[in-house]
């Protein structure tokens, strides 16, 4: 592990290789798993604020959901906050392409101008999975079967999981944060190497 500030971080971040490939997964990370995507407190709020404004972005199922379970719902296994889900199949934010690829409703309104914020940050950050705790933060990579065609792209790619996130990184935790992060990768990979 390595530490930044109060955050301990996987060296599975500087040495995975990762490039989201929807049009192999078609965005399955947003349909699969038993919740909905992990939410933070204040985002609960936000989606609170929200919702009238991405409801027109939303299917008729979607919308249906959050009018039943709300904008956000808790995790029954470990109690906390996560976007509501359609008949325990999609996330109740989810929309489709003509390709049939998922893509994000807020994201969307985000895209038009409609909210000022652009999505969940758990959906942002992945495959990065972060753990608050009392005294620190752990960030680390999560490794699921369905993005095994983005782990082979990242490879082909040669781009590691920080760079790949370097936007929703930023957006989390800063630009300072990040410099330092690549900092640390830098160094990892001296040592690494070496």
């Amino acid at each position: 592990m390595i530490q930044i500030d109060n955050k301990l971080i996987s060296e599975d971040i500087f040495s995975e290789e990762f490039v989201c490939n929807l049009s192999k997964c078609k965005g399955a990370c947003c349909v699969e798993g038993d919740v909905g995507a992990p939410l933070d407190k204040h985002e609960t709020e936000i989606l609170d604020r929200i919702f009238e404004k991405v409801k027109p972005y939303l299917r008729k199922e979607g919308v249906e959901a959050i009018e039943q379970q709300g904008t956000w719902t808790i995790d029954p296994m470990d109690g906390d906050f996560v976007t509501p889900m359609v008949n325990g199949n999609e996330c109740a934010y989810v929309i489709f392409d003509e390709k049939g690829i998922t893509k994000c409703g807020i994201e969307k309104a985000y895209e038009d101008g409609a909210v000022d914020w652009q999505k969940p940050i758990s959906c942002h950050i992945y495959p990065i999975r972060v753990n608050e705790y009392s005294t620190f933060t752990a960030l680390n990579y999560h490794e699921w079967s369905i993005c095994s065609d983005a782990c082979t792209l990242g490879k082909e790619l040669q781009v590691p999981v920080y760079k790949f996130l370097k936007t929703p990184l930023i957006r989390k935790y800063g630009e300072e944060f990040y410099t330092t992060l690549c900092e640390a990768a830098e160094e990892w990979n001296r040592e690494f190497n070496s």
